[in-house]
Protein backbone atom coordinates (compact mmCIF):
# COMPACT_ATOMS: atom_id res chain seq x y z
CA UNK A 1 0.00 0.00 0.00
CA UNK A 2 1.34 3.44 -1.16
CA UNK A 3 1.78 6.03 1.75
CA UNK A 4 0.23 9.48 0.92
CA UNK A 5 2.12 12.74 1.90
CA UNK A 6 -0.03 15.55 3.23
CA UNK A 7 -0.88 16.65 -0.23
CA UNK A 8 -2.43 13.64 -0.47
CA UNK A 9 -0.34 12.42 -3.46
CA UNK A 10 1.23 9.01 -3.63
CA UNK A 11 5.30 9.15 -2.09
CA UNK A 12 7.82 9.30 -4.58
CA UNK A 13 10.14 6.24 -4.67
CA UNK A 14 13.43 7.12 -3.89
CA UNK A 15 16.38 7.29 -6.29
CA UNK A 16 18.00 3.84 -6.74
CA UNK A 17 21.07 3.73 -4.95
CA UNK A 18 24.80 3.80 -6.71
CA UNK A 19 25.00 0.12 -6.11
CA UNK A 20 21.50 -0.80 -7.46
CA UNK A 21 22.87 1.07 -10.50
CA UNK A 22 26.02 -1.13 -10.68
CA UNK A 23 23.80 -4.54 -10.29
CA UNK A 24 21.84 -3.46 -13.65
CA UNK A 25 25.19 -3.60 -16.24
CA UNK A 26 25.22 -7.31 -17.70
CA UNK A 27 28.72 -8.56 -16.78
CA UNK A 28 29.48 -8.94 -20.69
CA UNK A 29 28.91 -4.90 -21.01
CA UNK A 30 32.04 -4.39 -17.73
CA UNK A 31 33.93 -6.48 -19.36
CA UNK A 32 33.84 -5.38 -22.92
CA UNK A 33 34.22 -1.43 -21.00
CA UNK A 34 37.24 -2.97 -19.10
CA UNK A 35 38.66 -4.08 -23.15
CA UNK A 36 38.08 -0.75 -24.78
CA UNK A 37 40.97 0.49 -22.04
CA UNK A 38 43.55 -1.99 -21.93
CA UNK A 39 43.11 -2.31 -25.78
CA UNK A 40 44.01 0.88 -26.26
CA UNK A 41 47.40 0.46 -24.70
CA UNK A 42 48.31 -2.38 -27.29
CA UNK A 43 46.39 -0.71 -30.35
CA UNK A 44 46.21 2.86 -29.85
CA UNK A 45 43.06 4.31 -30.79
CA UNK A 46 42.13 1.26 -33.34
CA UNK A 47 40.87 -1.10 -30.61
CA UNK A 48 38.42 0.75 -28.88
CA UNK A 49 37.41 2.46 -32.06
CA UNK A 50 36.31 -1.16 -32.94
CA UNK A 51 34.57 -1.92 -29.75
CA UNK A 52 32.73 1.17 -29.92
CA UNK A 53 31.34 0.88 -33.21
CA UNK A 54 30.53 -2.64 -32.66
CA UNK A 55 28.72 -2.28 -29.23
CA UNK A 56 27.66 1.80 -28.84
CA UNK A 57 23.79 1.37 -30.05
CA UNK A 58 23.76 -2.02 -27.81
CA UNK A 59 25.25 -0.90 -24.70
CA UNK A 60 24.91 2.34 -23.52
CA UNK A 61 27.90 1.41 -20.48
CA UNK A 62 30.15 0.14 -23.44
CA UNK A 63 28.81 3.57 -25.68
CA UNK A 64 29.80 5.56 -22.59
CA UNK A 65 33.46 3.89 -22.05
CA UNK A 66 34.26 3.39 -25.79
CA UNK A 67 34.50 6.84 -26.26
CA UNK A 68 36.17 7.92 -23.18
CA UNK A 69 38.81 5.14 -24.03
CA UNK A 70 38.82 6.69 -28.20
CA UNK A 71 38.85 10.12 -26.50
CA UNK A 72 41.66 9.33 -24.52
CA UNK A 73 43.83 7.38 -26.72
CA UNK A 74 43.43 10.28 -29.60
CA UNK A 75 44.49 12.38 -26.79
CA UNK A 76 47.25 9.89 -26.52
CA UNK A 77 48.65 10.04 -29.63
CA UNK A 78 48.51 13.57 -30.55
CA UNK A 79 51.26 13.94 -27.70
CA UNK A 80 52.84 11.55 -28.82
CA UNK A 81 52.92 13.60 -32.32
CA UNK A 82 54.25 16.58 -30.28
CA UNK A 83 56.60 14.93 -28.40
CA UNK A 84 58.50 13.52 -31.72
CA UNK A 85 58.20 16.81 -33.28
CA UNK A 86 60.15 18.35 -30.40
CA UNK A 87 62.99 16.01 -29.89
CA UNK A 88 64.98 18.26 -31.93
CA UNK A 89 64.22 21.07 -28.83
CA UNK A 90 65.56 18.24 -26.70
CA UNK A 91 62.75 18.13 -24.30
CA UNK A 92 61.03 15.03 -26.64
CA UNK A 93 63.02 12.15 -25.40
CA UNK A 94 61.50 13.19 -21.96
CA UNK A 95 58.00 13.71 -23.10
CA UNK A 96 57.81 10.02 -24.66
CA UNK A 97 58.48 8.16 -21.82
CA UNK A 98 56.35 10.37 -19.12
CA UNK A 99 53.37 10.21 -21.95
CA UNK A 100 53.47 6.34 -22.21
CA UNK A 101 54.01 6.00 -18.39
CA UNK A 102 51.02 8.39 -17.97
CA UNK A 103 48.91 5.70 -20.46
CA UNK A 104 49.10 3.07 -18.97
CA UNK A 105 48.03 4.28 -15.73
CA UNK A 106 45.06 5.92 -16.37
CA UNK A 107 44.58 2.84 -18.87
CA UNK A 108 44.57 0.26 -15.30
CA UNK A 109 42.33 2.68 -13.57
CA UNK A 110 39.92 3.03 -16.01
CA UNK A 111 40.14 -0.72 -16.87
CA UNK A 112 39.55 -1.26 -12.74
CA UNK A 113 36.98 0.87 -12.76
CA UNK A 114 35.03 -0.31 -15.73
CA UNK A 115 35.13 -3.60 -14.66
CA UNK A 116 33.69 -2.86 -11.51
CA UNK A 117 30.55 -1.19 -12.88
CA UNK A 118 31.96 2.84 -12.24
CA UNK A 119 31.77 5.87 -14.92
CA UNK A 120 35.22 6.78 -15.07
CA UNK A 121 36.40 9.57 -16.97
CA UNK A 122 39.87 10.38 -17.70
CA UNK A 123 41.38 13.46 -16.18
CA UNK A 124 43.96 14.84 -19.01
CA UNK A 125 41.28 14.00 -22.56
CA UNK A 126 40.23 16.19 -25.01
CA UNK A 127 36.91 14.88 -25.87
CA UNK A 128 36.79 14.78 -29.46
CA UNK A 129 34.12 11.68 -30.10
CA UNK A 130 30.87 12.93 -28.38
Amino acid sequence: MEQQNTTGQPEQAPAQPVEAQKADISNDAKNLGMLCHLLGLFTSFVGPLIIWLIKKDAMSYVDYHGKEALNFQITVAIALVVAGISVFCVIGPFLIPVIYLLDLIFCIIASIAASKGEYYKYPVCLRLVK
